[in-house]
């Protein structure tokens, strides 16, 4: 039963996310497509992408039902009469996850066809279609989200049976991730190596068999794979969240403690909203700038609504600074990731310089660059769960402890809320950073499509401004879903903890991981390796995949008479079908692994000794993420700055160089990086899941 009509605002603000997404579908949806040349490439395009992910779901859909018939065998079926609170959940979020990252691509591919129209009547109407259609994405992954959680959680009326709809969520994102990541950089790989370094012609070039497989990947990887990613993010660390608010609404009866991360979802979604307008064209250059302008709007919508929230559920100033140093980390995470990936900074030009001595010395540097930016982001995590922690223990001193706690429990039960509340801080500009993410692969089509149809110069060249603002939006968007993994992480192991002692019957504050024992050093060991061993398969993936469209590219070139004259057209088909088969094969093994390790070392070694496995994966996980995901996007902007004109521009020995550089760092990025955090997410909510087993029947 609700107490307060406050907390009616969660399924409010979900739907009114969910009719917003459709608005904005219908007003992309209502602009001409263009030419007919136009038109037949945008349905190569969408119909290749709707393709592959019919055959990705089916493989999806398999693995998923065989784990809700083990869920329901052991959980269900054991502990609560047969009801399948568990297994029902986990296949709401496996399928929420997947419907997520199918509206995106849909609305996707149907937006950059009209983008790449519609720059003949000025800068404003492109930019409003490019990041409307991203918003769509954004607004239904939040809303859909907000509702799956809400919803179930009312139902179920407890956090702890809704933990399986993360790992649902999480399960089916790290598929979509990997398989989508695996897809598109084979085919950009394969298109990059013939095309620009082996036959001289531009990146979109129509004759390019791999063209078309190239323009997919960025919809099946950067739309569909990051759509169902971001509904996992939400959705598991609005579960974490709420796991811990549990422990201090049985002291204070205070149930706001246990939906607080629901309202805060609410609020970042009016603020996105609100902040729409602010995204207009008034004399911009770049297109950055009014994109900027909402983030500001919207950040600023948040902050007070955030203040307006507290004042009406938790009643603590404290707690309310805590959300304010997430919305600020979020912040300060967009500026490193723009000083390292921009082409406008030190680390970016030291590439593109580098790259005039050849390639070996590009890769040399843009690794250099990799490894440096890790540490900004991780001072900024650990600077925010820091205040985070400081300010939740200052709230813990406005309650009373209860009698079964000591002042210093009470402190880092207090602390740990803190730390949740900044993580809901940071992810409440999801949805507008989320526009922005979108916006990213849809300009990229929209350009491609210019370049292939023949469009005239000045709106290819207005394309590619478009182009190189998306590619600044992805690689930011990027930089804040790592930054908001690496907290998401630390609040889903609080989580483990405390459902840990929940189920042995201790108090939070006295779960100790104590690393001296050995099984515990072995875990620690097991974690610190997956990320790697996870990467290896991954990269090892998209090597073999490209490998075989470099192939076929080379043999349509040498077999196809006229093709490099533009007399005959390649056979685009090939490229897809090769890009698909390997796609679907490679991401099995990797897909499998966060599932299968924490289960491993759960019943082999006991839940303390997971505790230590979760700590090590997401500590190595979370910085190696941030190296490929920030030294990838680095070494594309060192490549776009050549193309640019600088050191030789295109064709040049200087960009031949940074073609392999930003080839060998396309896997990182796009591939690998983006699932690593998928991957931390993952073994955290198997092992939330898990976790009663692993009392019960562990060998230690």
């Amino acid at each position: 039963m609700l107490s307060d009509p406050l907390e009616l605002l969660a399924p409010i603000a979900g739907i009114v996310a969910l009719l917003f997404a459709i608005y904005l579908a219908w007003y992309v949806n209502r602009f001409e497509v263009g030419n007919p040349k136009m038109g037949e490439i945008q349905k190569a395009i969408r119909e290749g992408s709707k393709a592959y992910l019919k055959r990705q779901y089916k493989t999806i859909s398999v693995i998923s039902m065989i784990l809700t018939v083990i869920l329901y065998v052991a959980f269900d079926l054991q502990s609560y009469q047969g009801i399948p609170f568990i297994s029902f959940a986990f296949l709401i979020g496996a399928g929420f996850s997947l419907l997520a990252g199918y509206v995106g691509m849909d609305v996707a591919t149907r937006a950059n066809a009209k983008v790449a129209y519609s720059v003949r009547y000025g800068l404003d109407r492109p930019l409003k279609l490019a990041y409307y259609g991203g918003l769509v994405m954004g607004l239904f992954n939040v809303g859909l989200s907000l509702l799956a959680v809400t919803g179930l959680f009312y139902l179920y009326g407890s956090p702890e049976l809704i933990v399986s709809l993360g790992f649902g969520a999480s399960l089916s994102a790290l598929f979509a991730q990997l398989g989508g990541g695996i897809y598109t950089k084979a085919a950009d790989v394969g298109a990059d190596i013939v095309g620009k370094i082996e036959a001289g012609i531009p990146e979109d070039d129509p004759r390019n068999p791999a063209v078309i497989a190239d323009n997919v990947g960025d919809n099946v990887g950067d739309i569909a794979g990051r759509g169902a990613d971001l509904f996992e993010s939400m959705t598991a660390e609005n579960i974490g969240a709420m796991l811990i608010g549990v422990a201090l609404f049985l002291v204070t009866n205070n149930f706001f403690f246990v939906v607080f991360p629901l309202l805060v979802r609410a609020v970042g979604i009016f603020g996105t909203i609100l902040g729409v307008p602010f995204i207009r064209a008034r004399n911009f250059k770049d297109p950055m700038v009014p994109m900027r302008n909402g983030m500001i709007a919207t950040t600023l919508i948040v902050v007070f609504g955030l203040y307006f929230l507290v004042a009406n559920t938790i009643l603590s100033v404290n707690l309310y600074l805590a959300a304010l140093a997430g919305v600020l980390m979020s912040v300060l995470i967009f500026f490193i990731t723009d000083y390292y990936t921009s082409k406008k900074y030190r680390p970016v030009k030291e590439i593109a310089s580098s790259s005039t001595t050849g390639p070996a010395v590009n890769i040399i540097s843009g690794f250099s660059v990799s490894l440096e930016s890790t540490a900004l982001p991780v001072i900024v995590i650990i600077v925010t769960i820091l205040i985070g922690y400081y300010l939740g223990g200052l709230f813990s001193l406005e309650v009373p402890p209860p009698a079964e706690y000591t002042a210093t429990q009470w402190w880092h039960i207090g602390g740990v809320y803190g730390t949740a509340v900044a993580t809901m801080g940071m992810l409440s500009v999801a949805g507008m950073i989320l526009g922005m993410d979108g916006f990213g692969p849809i300009v990229d089509n929209a350009a491609g499509i210019a370049e292939m149809s023949g469009a005239e110069k000045e709106m290819r060249d207005k394309m590619d401004a478009f182009d190189a603002a998306g590619n600044t939006t992805k690689a930011l968007t990027k930089g804040y879903a790592l930054g908001s993994a690496g907290l998401a992480a630390l609040l889903l192991f609080q989580a483990y903890l405390t459902d840990y002692a929940r189920i042995a019957g201790i108090s939070p504050p006295d779960v100790i991981v104590d690393i001296v024992r050995p099984e515990v050093i072995a875990a620690l060991f097991i974690g610190g390796l997956l990320p790697f061993i996870f990467s290896a398969y991954a990269i090892r993936a998209v090597g073999k995949a490209a490998f075989k469209v470099v192939e076929e590219v080379r043999r349509q070139f040498r077999e196809i008479p006229g093709l490099m004259e533009g007399s005959a057209k390649p056979d685009y088909s090939k490229c897809v079908d090769i890009s698909t088969l390997w796609a679907q094969k490679e991401m099995i093994i990797p897909g499998i692994m966060p599932v299968a390790v924490p289960l491993i070392v759960g019943f082999i070694f006991g839940p303390v000794a997971v505790g230590a496995f979760l700590m090590s994966a997401t500590v190595s996980g979370t910085l190696l993420a941030f190296l490929m995901n920030t030294g990838g996007a680095s070494w594309d902007n060192a490549k776009k700055l050549i193309e640019a004109g600088a050191f030789g521009g295109k064709g040049s020995e200087a960009h031949k160089a940074a073609v392999v550089g930003d080839t060998f760092g396309d896997p990182l990025k796009d591939c690998a990086g983006p699932s690593l955090h998928v991957l931390v997410k993952l073994i955290n909510t198997v092992s939330l899941t898990f976790i009663l087993l692993f009392v019960l029947y562990s060998m230690m």
